[in-house]
């Protein structure tokens, strides 16, 4: 109905003349609707004037009410500051009383502990008068413990007189435990049959009074103890190296025959520890003075014995004492040396052995440090090291025997080398190279259980000499060159002739150059872990290693060259052959035949001698040598016919074949992929020379462009030259 207009609507109502008789009906039932619409238009108005006077109403009663409430509110906070202000006024008494009687308690116990500390000085002046150690302990606790109730009345006078009381008998009780105490040793304790108690009570008193007190008292002990000693061996009789171990004999007598009568000091002193520190420094400076004063060098025997009985002295009170302990054990760190088929990985070996603390140096700051840190038990001092490093300046002759011994066995070994192994051995190598290791892992052992510092580092030093001797004999025992005036004449200069067995001997060297190679790696990774952290990082082999690794180059080089040498002749009979003149193409040459002998001889020696890495190096050296001195052979030859050529070319095909079976030939295949693609690329040139002599001479320049393309202009003439053509050919 919205769209419809008002005319369409009548004619839909009414379309024909005869529906206009529903008229009448239709308007009566529109009025109708007209009245009911009024009427409830009429009522909605009626309604809605009666709600906005019933809202006005009740937003009225709502703001009366609030404000009903905030009256009440205001009401209630007055009353409650009233409530406050008389709480206050009946609890202020209370409090009054209350802070009264607190003051009251504290002044009476005050007093009542002033009392007992008054009593207690008194009691404790008697005591320290009577030397009654025992009870004096006791009392000193009491009074200690009174007096720290007082230490917010320091400045009373009548506490600073108590307190400057207590402190002049515990300086009277010093005196008396002192006084006491020097009788102890003078052998008064066997004739006064209660000395040691009393003795033993008077460390109570000690024990209560400061702690400096007991340090002073165990240092007054301890140097009154050592005074014979020093008066002993300062002596020109005894002041000598090769009395060391008489020494350390003393001091354990000493400790043994006084023990039961040390049993007086509380363990919690550390008595003999404490002496045994003691002795140790008094007689490292001792031994200074001695080495320091000596007009000659040491005897290198007496001077090791007296290194020795110190280091075993000074492991003793490590076992004894504790702490500071360490395991001179390192013979299995230095058995790894030179084992074939290692499992244990080098962190392993470091996980299970830890670095050795550095020597202790006698100063006197760290002696006072050290004297701090043994006030508690278990402070753990490193005995290691404390007379011993002494030692280490003056070890020098030690070292320098050392490297004598070592170098005179390197020679002797070098001359009883029979340069052969046992037949059936696995590792084919040079038992002077086991040997020498063998010596050196035994020098080693010697040194380190010595010493960890710098004569370590100093036979270090001297292992790297010896072995880089012995890398320069292995240099020298490989086959030399023909050198001189006849070499030169003949052409035989630099040339290298190896028999079978020179052969042999160099796969020997090689396999000994890599053992030592892979040893020395392995010495310098114990010494390590032997040696004291500051030298560790210093401890490098890569010197020596260079040295077996050029051993190791120059000998396969050497092999290399001994077999180009065997192939001089094979190459001089194939300059021989008269190519310009065959009648036909038979089978490979003679010195095809040749090479291959050569070559099946050698070989399989060298490949059951060679591990895979240097056989893999040596068959790209041969390789490298064999193809392009075929092709420049060629060129050697003098005139080669069509069928000179393709003779020549089955030859080349032939030598290729006999290259390519060479690491079967050796037994170790596993790098034979780019072996044969190099050898096919070297081989491959003489083949298209010998293609391009072959092709007609009107295309010969487009072939040799084709085949050669980085072929030089007098390659190419002398190609020409080959192929008997007598003009000159412009190459370009």
């Amino acid at each position: 109905m919205d769209k419809m207009s008002t005319l369409e609507y009548i004619n839909q109502m009414f379309p024909t003349e005869a529906s206009l008789s529903g008229v009448e009906p239709l308007m009566q039932k529109i009025q109708s609707e007209i009245r009911r619409v009024d009427a409830g238009i009429l009522a909605a108005v009626r309604q809605q004037s009666n709600s906005g006077t019933k809202a006005k109403e009740d937003l009225a009663a709502a703001t009366h009410a609030v404000e009903e409430l905030t009256y009440k509110i205001r009401e209630i906070k007055t009353k409650a500051e009233q409530s406050e202000m008389m709480v206050q006024e009946i609890c202020r008494d209370i409090k009054k009383l209350d802070f009264a009687k607190k003051h009251i308690t504290t002044t009476i116990t005050a007093l009542h502990r002033l009392t007992m500390l008054v009593s207690a000085v008194e009691q404790l002046q008697i005591m320290a008068s009577k030397r009654q150690y025992k009870e004096a302990a006791a009392q000193l606790e009491a009074v200690n413990q009174l007096c720290s109730h007082f230490e917010a009345y320091r400045d009373i006078p009548k506490i600073t007189e108590l307190r400057e009381k207590f402190k002049s008998i515990k300086q009277i009780l010093k005196s008396h435990v002192f006084s006491d105490f020097s009788s102890l040793g003078t052998g008064k304790e066997s004739e006064e049959t209660n000395l040691l108690q009393h003795l033993s009570d008077a460390c109570l008193v000690v024990d209560a009074l400061e702690p400096s007190v007991k340090e002073e008292l165990v240092n007054n002990f301890c140097s009154r103890e050592l005074t014979s000693y020093e008066q002993i061996f300062e002596g020109a009789e005894l002041a000598k190296l090769d009395k060391t171990e008489r020494r350390y004999a003393w001091i354990k007598r000493r400790m043994r025959t006084n023990e039961e009568i040390w049993k007086i000091f509380p363990t919690s002193w550390l008595v003999p520890y404490r002496l045994c520190i003691q002795f140790c420094k008094k007689t490292r400076k001792q031994l200074e003075g001695i080495l320091d004063n000596m007009k000659e060098k040491p005897d290198v025997a007496t001077l090791l014995m007296a290194l020795q009985r110190t280091l075993e002295f000074e492991d003793e009170l490590a076992e004894k004492f504790g702490g500071g302990t360490q395991s001179r054990e390192i013979g299995n760190e230095i058995e790894e040396i030179g084992r074939q088929n290692n499992s244990q990985s080098a962190s392993d070996i470091r996980k299970k052995y830890e670095k050795k603390l550095s020597a202790h140096q006698g100063s006197e700051n760290e002696e006072k440090d050290g004297n701090k840190d043994l006030s508690a038990p278990g402070a753990g001092f490193n005995f290691h090291g404390i007379i011993s490093s002494c030692f280490e300046p003056h070890l020098i002759v030690y070292i320098e025997l050392e490297e004598k011994t070592l170098m005179e066995n390197l020679e002797k070994l070098v001359q009883e080398e029979t340069w052969d192994v046992e037949e059936g051995s696995q590792n084919n190598v040079l038992s002077s190279s086991m040997q020498l290791f063998l010596i050196i892992k035994r020098s080693l052992k010697r040194c380190s259980a010595l010493t960890k510092s710098q004569t370590l580092y100093n036979l270090f030093k001297v292992f790297q000499r010896v072995l880089k001797a012995y890398a320069t004999k292995l240099f020298g025992r490989l086959p030399k060159g023909g050198t001189g005036i006849v070499a030169a004449a003949t052409g035989m200069d630099g040339q290298i002739k190896t028999s079978d067995r020179d052969e042999r001997v160099i796969c020997y060297i090689v396999n000994s150059a890599e053992y030592c190679h892979k040893t020395s790696g392995e010495l310098a990774e114990s010494v390590s872990k032997i040696i004291d952290s500051q030298f560790a990082d210093r401890v490098d082999m890569s010197e020596v290693q260079d040295e077996f690794s050029a051993v190791i180059t120059k000998s396969l080089v050497t092999l290399v060259h001994g077999l180009e040498t065997k192939f001089d002749a094979e190459m001089a009979a194939m300059t021989r052959v008269p190519w310009g003149t065959l009648e036909s193409v038979g089978d490979q040459s003679g010195y095809v035949n040749g090479i291959n002998m050569i070559l099946s001889s050698s070989i399989p020696v060298l490949g059951s001698l060679l591990s895979p890495i240097y056989f893999q190096f040596f068959l790209d050296k041969l390789a490298s040598s064999v193809g392009p001195r075929f092709y420049m052979n060629i060129f050697k030859c003098k005139q080669i016919s069509e069928t000179g050529a393709q003779q020549m070319l089955l030859d080349t095909q032939a030598v290729k074949t006999i290259l390519l079976e060479i690491p079967s030939l050796g037994r170790q295949t596993s790098g034979a992929a780019g072996y044969s693609k190099f050898v096919s690329r070297e081989m491959s040139k003489a083949e298209a020379l010998l293609k391009v002599i072959l092709s007609p001479v009107d295309s010969v320049a487009d072939t040799y462009r084709a085949l050669l393309p980085e072929g030089t202009p007098m390659e190419f003439q002398r190609i020409l030259e080959l192929k008997v053509i007598d003009f000159d050919f412009s190459f370009s």
